[in-house]
């Protein structure tokens, strides 16, 4: 089941329990999560945003199955995280690659993470939020007002859905910037190192050795 909603110039596709076979992406996707907490290890997965680049947005609501749904049962959207021919774009990846592989059992690969090509080229600021990249990279206000909003309720809200949205429409536009940014200061396979790392950050974050880190002393 489907809808369609309009916002801030966008077309927003919202979709229940998994994203449509008809949705097709190629090359490079941008991906995001809404979860009912910040705690990888405790709170749900309840969505999933995914954009081309084009100004659209397909939003994928995970609902459980207490409340009539299939929870994770979502093929299609676990195809298209382990596809090794797309690459999956996110802003703070290690949170969002860690909770994809405990809610839905896969390990998104390759993955690119903007806040991580922020911090290594934009040095002078310490500022590396989506928000801040939005603006002063791009010269975009978005707004965080439904970050902290309910993410599980079984009907979102037209407002949820045009935030979730704007968490993966800009990011194809960041990582322009930010690459160039990292070729410039001959950060690139630095960069593209961390990215490859990834993966197993998060699988670290799952067993606990986020606190105190694997790498400190």
């Amino acid at each position: 089941m489907s809808e369609t909603l309009f916002a801030n110039g966008a077309t927003i596709h919202l979709h229940k329990h998994d994203l449509p076979e008809s949705a097709s992406f190629t090359g490079m996707v941008a991906i995001d999560t809404e979860t009912m907490g910040l705690e990888a290890r405790r709170d749900r997965l309840c969505l999933v945003q995914l954009s081309a680049g084009d100004g659209t947005a397909h939003l994928v609501q995970l609902i459980p199955t207490t409340l009539g749904g299939r929870g994770d049962d979502c093929p299609n959207l676990k195809r298209l995280l382990v596809d090794p021919a797309l690459t999956k774009l996110f802003h703070f990846a290690r949170f969002d690659v860690a909770m994809l592989r405990r809610s839905l059992g896969v390990v998104v690969t390759p993955v690119i993470c903007t806040k991580i090509a922020s911090k290594l080229v934009r040095t002078y600021t310490d500022r590396h939020g989506l928000k801040d990249l939005c603006r002063d990279l791009l010269g975009v206000e978005i707004s965080k007002q439904q970050q902290t909003s309910d993410w599980g309720a079984q009907d979102l809200t037209p407002e949820q859905c045009a935030y979730a949205a704007s968490d993966v429409l800009h990011l194809h536009a960041l990582w322009a910037k930010l690459d160039a940014l990292l070729l410039r200061e001959g950060r690139r396979a630095l960069a593209e190192a961390c990215f490859r790392f990834l993966p197993a950050r998060g699988a670290l974050d799952l067993l606990g050795y986020d606190d105190p880190d694997l790498f400190s002393h």
